[in-house]
């Protein structure tokens, strides 16, 4: 699995998944219980993640909606 990013806000993160749902690629959620486990004060944030064989297409997808800046 790689990680896409890291990021603190639900929406943000459902509009993400949705994207990458919407072609094709399943991604994943890490973290997410934790988050609500310690108040969702933003110590831990929330990590998007694709299978390995999906990470170049998913980045371009999310780069082409002004998600990706190519940080993780």
């Amino acid at each position: 699995m790689v990680e896409l990013l890291r990021l603190n806000d639900p929406v943000k993160l459902s509009f993400l998944e949705a994207l990458l749902r919407d072609d094709g690629i399943e991604s994943f959620v890490l973290d997410q219980h934790m988050s609500v486990l310690e108040g969702s004060a933003s110590a831990i944030p929330r990590r998007l993640m694709v299978l390995d064989e999906d990470a170049e297409r998913a980045r371009h997808i999310l780069r082409e909606a002004g998600e990706f800046d190519g940080a993780a």
